[in-house]
């Protein structure tokens, strides 16, 4: 059976996030130093793009998102790692290449998290 990224290295990060919704209580300092990470990975426009390009179709293998983002496999690879070790995705390597998935939940722990009062109101 492939090795998963997640088994690897400092891969391996709990599904859940830490604490309960911005909107209802302020953050302790340790719980803002474990999201920080995941937020900071979201805060670069390629792997923002392409984060949704993983979770739009399930499951993508590295060689498929060179040519949507733009940028090179060494970039892509930057990118995807950054992602992984903040536990938002998780890779399988199938030969010489890696796919690429969701952390199944991860997505919507995020969205509990940041509330659905986050926004304000319009």
């Amino acid at each position: 059976m492939p090795a998963r990224v997640a088994d690897r290295k400092r891969f391996d990060v709990d599904d859940s996030l830490c604490c309960a919704p911005l909107t209802e209580s302020p953050l302790s300092a340790a719980d803002a130093a474990e999201l920080a990470p995941v937020l900071a990975a979201l805060g670069d426009p390629v792997r923002l793009r392409l984060l949704s390009l993983v979770a739009a179709q399930g499951e993508v293998c590295s060689c498929n998102l060179e040519a949507p983002l733009g940028r090179s496999q060494p970039t892509v690879s930057h990118h995807t790692r950054v992602l992984a070790e903040a536990g938002l995705i998780t890779g399988e390597r199938r030969g010489k290449w890696m796919w690429w998935s969701i952390v199944p939940g991860r997505l919507a722990e995020l969205s509990r998290l940041l509330g659905e009062g986050a926004g304000g109101s319009r």
